[in-house]
């Protein structure tokens, strides 16, 4: 569905994007991750048809995006960091203004108004859009995204700054929409929201691209399963035979990177006094990952 090839953008000599390729499947959700400055919003801007690249290629099913953004914009739903809404609208008048844009009719934007409005639990209270909640404004934003039943979404952060709540519950409406073969892109700081939710992830790092893959393939990439073996010692027992331990709450924890490792540990353990009171299987983070790439 999306193809990337050698896609650079340099802004007066800085180099936002080196030279990215990439390919994405229909119906899956890809998140883009970096640290700041790494280039994620310029590639969505680019994928949007809001920034030209500097050179490269870029085809969304089967549109040049570079040469034809206007034909992209029919089936995309482009959501930004900030809801930019109209506030002095009320959200259905919100709502049909941005569907008369896209040439539906008045039967057809009122049957999507009232789907996306149930979808997101945005009641018509005739309230204007500027006296809503930043939770409520954000699902505005996404109820605008989607009045036209675009295929593809581009999500800038898009529970960036919401209670856990309406995070949590425009997450699972992402998921929703993927059982619906849409496809979204989506950058996001929250890197748990970005583990659980995204089929593939692409790492960047000052305009390149330093992972591409599944969680599975990124884990393997950078580092395979360990044990966290949880435990307790008796008072007065010295730590030095335990490897590396840490205190953990009321008792310690050590890992070990293989079950030989593990068995040995606990062997340690046991032969010290202490007892093991749980073991927890550990594959490393999207945030250890960054962390592990650096700046």
């Amino acid at each position: 569905m999306i193809t990337a090839r050698s896609l650079v953008k340099d802004y007066d000599g800085f180099m936002a994007l080196k030279g990215i390729s990439f390919e994405l499947q229909k119906g899956e959700i890809f998140g883009v991750i970096g640290h700041n400055g790494a280039g994620k919003t310029t590639l969505l801007k680019i994928m949007a048809g809001l920034v030209k690249p500097t050179s490269g290629e870029l085809s969304i099913n089967g549109v040049d995006v570079i040469r034809d953004p206007g034909t992209l914009k029919a089936s995309l739903g482009y959501l930004p960091e900030e809801s930019r809404v109209y506030e002095t609208m009320t959200v259905p008048d919100y709502l049909r203004f941005f569907g008369e844009l896209y040439g539906l009719d008045l039967a057809t934007i009122r049957s999507r108004q009232k789907t996306l409005l149930t979808a997101l639990s945005l009641e018509d209270e005739g309230k204007k859009i500027g006296e809503l909640s930043k939770g409520m404004r954000r699902k505005v934003a996404i109820a605008r995204s989607l009045i036209h039943d675009p295929d593809l979404l581009i999500y800038d952060e898009p529970t960036s700054g919401l209670d856990p709540m309406t995070s949590r519950y425009i997450s699972d409406y992402l998921r929703s929409l993927r059982d619906q073969q849409k496809t979204i892109v989506m950058s996001a700081h929250n890197l748990f929201q970005v583990e659980a939710l995204c089929d593939h992830v692409m790492i960047l790092r000052r305009g390149e691209i330093i992972a591409f893959g599944s969680m599975h393939e990124l884990r393997e990439q950078f580092g395979s399963l360990t044990y966290h073996l949880f435990f307790s010692l008796p008072p007065g027992i010295s730590l030095d035979p335990i490897w590396e331990a840490v205190v953990e709450g009321a008792g310690y924890m050590t890992a070990a990177t293989d079950l030989a490792a593990m068995n040995r540990q606990t062997e340690v353990i046991t032969a010290a006094g202490g007892r093991v009171e749980r073991i927890e299987s550990h594959y490393p983070s999207l945030e250890e990952m960054l962390v592990k790439i650096g700046k």
